[in-house]
C-alpha cells in the first residue's frame, strides 16, 4: 500500500512536501537518528550544520531561481512529451540522515514521476549499515551497498550497471533538485545522446541550508594544476544569452556532482576510470574523454539543482587526500594531455613522484575510440586556456633565500607576496618568457603605474609595456621601461613593489628555480 508521508512544519524551512512510500511503516525519526544516538543535533561529522537540516528535514515548497529573464524564458518553453525515464544514481559514505533524505525528496517530488525510473543510493560502506536502509522504503528506491570502501568512481559504475532506464543521472547525496529541473536535461540528451549535460548548480549554505541561486553566466574550467575552477562567459557570449537564456552552455569541463548522460553512451565511452580511488579528478578525466572522444559537455540553464559545498571532506582518504587527488589526476593526465602534461607536472612537480598505477586498458580505450589529441581539445574546446611559458622561457620558482614569491592565492587584480618556498609549484609556480613576461598561469606580473613604490598586480597577459621584465645577471628582475626592480621590502605591508634598482639589495634579489632540475 502506498501513502503519503507528511512532516510537520517548521518556521525555518517550510517543509511538509509529501513523499510516496511502500508502507506505513517507515519511520523518518528513526531515519534521521544515527545508529545509537538520540538528539540529532549533538555531533557534526558531516562537516556542515547537520541540527539545521534536521531540523528541516524535507525541502522547502518554494526554491528561488535568481535571473528573472531566464526564469520566465524557461517557463515559455515546452519541453517533450517523448521525454526517456532516468535511473537516478546517488552514492554516499557517512552522509547525514537528513540531508540523503531531504536529496530524495527534492528528486521524487520535483520530478515528473513517469520519468523517474528508479533511484538507486549506493552506500559506499558507511560506518552505519541502517544510513540508506529505511529509505529502501521510499517508493521506487533502491538501496546497494558495498561491502568495502570503494570510492566514488567504482560506486557509480556499480550503480549504473544496476541501473534499468537508458538514461542515467548522477547525483551528489546532499542536493535539493529545483523545480522543473529534470525535463531540460533529458531532452537536450534525448536529441543526442553524445551530449552529457549538467544543471545549473546552486549553492546551498552549509551553516544555514539557505537555498541561494548561481549566476548561468558561468561555465567550468580549470589551470595547469588541473584544479576545477568556475569562470565567467565571454561578453559576446554573455550577449548571445541575452537573446535567449535558454540556450545551452558549451563547457570545457564539469564540476562532476550532477550530470546526465546516455547510458549507452557511458558504457561505450568507458564508465569511469575505475583505478581512481575515493573522490578527485574524475570530473576532469570524464570531461576530456567526452570531448575528444567525439562527445559533448553543456550546462542547461533551464535546469537548476542546488548543492552543499562543504569547507572539508566530512569522511576519511586513504592514503590521504592530497596523494589521492594527486594520483588521480595524474592517471588523467598520462592518459588524455599527450605532451602537455608536462605543464600540469610544471604546476605540480611533487606529482611526478606519486605512483599512478597501469593504464594500459585506458590508452586502449582511447585508441579504440579514435579519441582526438590534447592539442585539438585546447583549439577547439578551450582556446581560453593560455599555455605557459609558451615562448619557450623558463619556470620554476624565483627564489629570495629560503623564501619565494608567491600568488598568495590571489587571482585577477591580486598583489604577489613571499612566503617560504615549500618547492611544490602551485602558488609559486613562475614562468619567465623570452619576450620578458613573468607568467603565473594565465596572469602576468605587472606594474599598473610607472612609478617607484608601485604594489604589483597579476593582471591577464597582454604583452603590454608594463609586463615586460628583464631578469639581470645577479639576480635584479628590471621593469624594461623604467629604473624599478621586483623588491620584497614590504611584503608584509603592501605586497611585492617596484623600488629604484639597487645592486646590494638583498630584496631585489631573485633566483630562478627550476623543480625538474
Amino acid at each position: 500500500m502506498r501513502v503519503y508521508l507528511r512532516i510537520a512544519r517548521r518556521p525555518e524551512c517550510l517543509a511538509g512536501l509529501p513523499v510516496i512510500l511502500d508502507s506505513t511503516s517507515f519511520d523518518v525519526i528513526a531515519a534521521l537518528l544515527p545508529a545509537g544516538q538520540t538528539p540529532i543535533d549533538s555531533v557534526l561529522p558531516e562537516a556542515m550544520n547537520v541540527k539545521c537540516n534536521d531540523r528541516c528535514n524535507l525541502p522547502s515548497e518554494t526554491v528561488q531561481k535568481t535571473d528573472v529573464q531566464n526564469v520566465f524564458s524557461c517557463r515559455m518553453k515546452q519541453w517533450r512529451q517523448d521525454l526517456p525515464p532516468t535511473s537516478v544514481i546517488i552514492t554516499f559514505h557517512n552522509e547525514a540522515r537528513s540531508t540523503l533524505l531531504r536529496t530524495v525528496v527534492s528528486v521524487l517530488n520535483r520530478s515528473p514521476e513517469h520519468l523517474i525510473k528508479e533511484i538507486i543510493l549506493v552506500d559506499d560502506f558507511s560506518d552505519h549499515p541502517e544510513d540508506g536502509e529505511e529509505l529502501s522504503r521510499i517508493h521506487k528506491v533502491r538501496v546497494i551497498r558495498n561491502e568495502k570502501r570503494e570510492g566514488l568512481m567504482r560506486s557509480r559504475v556499480r550503480g549504473a550497471d544496476a541501473a534499468t532506464a537508458s538514461v542515467l543521472t548522477f547525483l551528489d547525496s546532499h542536493c535539493e533538485c529545483n523545480a522543473d529541473w529534470l525535463e531540460p536535461l533529458l531532452e537536450r540528451v534525448a536529441e543526442d545522446p553524445t551530449r552529457v549535460v549538467c544543471p545549473v548548480i546552486d549553492v546551498i549554505s552549509m551553516d544555514t541550508f539557505q537555498y541561494i541561486g548561481a549566476s548561468a553566466d558561468l561555465r567550468g574550467g580549470f589551470d595547469w594544476s588541473l584544479v576545477f575552477k568556475w569562470e565567467y562567459l565571454s561578453q559576446t557570449e554573455r550577449q548571445a544569452r541575452q537573446k535567449d537564456p535558454t540556450q545551452a552552455i558549451r563547457t570545457p569541463m564539469i564540476a562532476g556532482g550532477l550530470f546526465v548522460i546516455n547510458k549507452a553512451y557511458f558504457e561505450k565511452l568507458g564508465k569511469y576510470d575505475t583505478q581512481m580511488d575515493v573522490w578527485g579528478g574524475e570530473n576532469l578525466e570524464i570531461s576530456f574523454r567526452v570531448w575528444q572522444c567525439g562527445g559533448s559537455l553543456e550546462i542547461i540553464p533551464c535546469s537548476r539543482v542546488g548543492h552543499v559545498f562543504r569547507k572539508r571532506h566530512p569522511y576519511s582518504f586513504p592514503g590521504g587526500s592530497g596523494n589521492v587527488f594527486a594520483r588521480n589526476t595524474r592517471r588523467a593526465a598520462e592518459v588524455w594531455m599527450d605532451d602537455y602534461k608536462q605543464f600540469y607536472y610544471n604546476a605540480v612537480p611533487l606529482a611526478r613522484n606519486i605512483p599512478y598505477g597501469n593504464i594500459q586498458d585506458r590508452m586502449e580505450l582511447k585508441r579504440k575510440l579514435h579519441c582526438k589529441p590534447f592539442s585539438w581539445y585546447l583549439k577547439n574546446v578551450y582556446p581560453e586556456l593560455v599555455i605557459p611559458t609558451s615562448e619557450g622561457g623558463p619556470g620554476g620558482s624565483l627564489k629570495q633565500g629560503t623564501a619565494c614569491l608567491d600568488s598568495m592565492g590571489h587571482l585577477l587584480d591580486g598583489n604577489v607576496g613571499l612566503y617560504p618556498c615549500h618547492d611544490t609549484g602551485g602558488n609559486q609556480e613562475w614562468g619567465l618568457t623570452k619576450d620578458g613576461l613573468i607568467k603565473h598561469h594565465d596572469l602576468c606580473l605587472t606594474l599598473p603605474v610607472y612609478a617607484k613604490g608601485t604594489t604589483l598586480l597579476m593582471q591577464i597577459c597582454d604583452g603590454s609595456e608594463n609586463q615586460k621584465w628583464r631578469h639581470m645577471e645577479g639576480g635584479l628582475i628590471r621593469h624594461t621601461r623604467i629604473p624599478v626592480c621586483v623588491d620584497s621590502r614590504y611584503h608584509a605591508q603592501r605586497g611585492i613593489t617596484a623600488e629604484k634598482c639597487d645592486s646590494n639589495a638583498e630584496t631585489q634579489r631573485w633566483h630562478l628555480y627550476n623543480h625538474n632540475h
